[in-house]
């Protein structure tokens, strides 16, 4: 076991996999001797970007299958690149065609700690510079557009950004900004 851990894992075995997940399930033995089995997701790290210009957000909003509706959310997804900074850099103009002068990490989170292995690098984008946007083909449907921070307030409180990601990575923000002076 590793130092911290207090569930020793007795064997692993592959259940399902594709090439964005694989579903592990495996044997544990808790402290007191007793066994049991945990399921969960391995998927790659992946990075999320706030690109933040004139007290407001560049936003992008995409029909999401699993909950079968449209959402708005922060620029983010897994790229293939050497470190998570330029994971967010490569989202970022992908998703939306910005370029970004400054980059500041605003830190590292679990996706869902109870279900998959997956973080979310967050990263603030400014100093912003359009240009094309290079989307994949899955990201067909996406749209994109700038909001105020009090419009991103209002749709984070009608639902409409439900992507716990996103609320997270404001979360951080709002944090930052208040050790931060002239952040924006």
């Amino acid at each position: 076991m590793r130092e911290g851990e207090t569930i020793k894992q007795l064997s692993t075995k592959v259940v399902y996999a594709n090439a964005w997940m694989t579903v592990r399930e495996d044997e544990v033995e808790r402290p007191d001797g007793s066994r049991g089995i945990f399921g969960y997701v391995d998927k790659p790290d992946f990075a999320l970007v706030i690109p933040m210009e004139r007290d407001g957000f560049h936003l992008v909003e995409e029909y999401r299958y699993p909950v079968r509706r449209r959402s708005w959310s922060f620029p983010q997804g897994t790229a293939v690149a050497p470190t998570p900074e330029d994971m967010a850099k490569t989202e970022l103009a992908e998703e939306t065609g910005l370029r970004a002068r400054a980059w500041t990490r605003l830190g590292a989170l679990d996706n869902a700690h109870g279900l998959a292995t997956q973080r979310l690098h967050v990263y603030l984008a400014t100093g912003l510079e359009t240009g094309t946007a290079g989307r994949e083909h899955t990201e067909q449907d996406m749209r994109q557009r700038w909001v105020s921070r009090a419009a991103f307030e209002d749709m984070l409180r009608a639902g409409e950004v439900g992507d716990s990601g996103s609320v997270a990575a404001y979360a951080l923000l709002t944090l930052y900004e208040r050790v931060t002076p002239a952040s924006g």
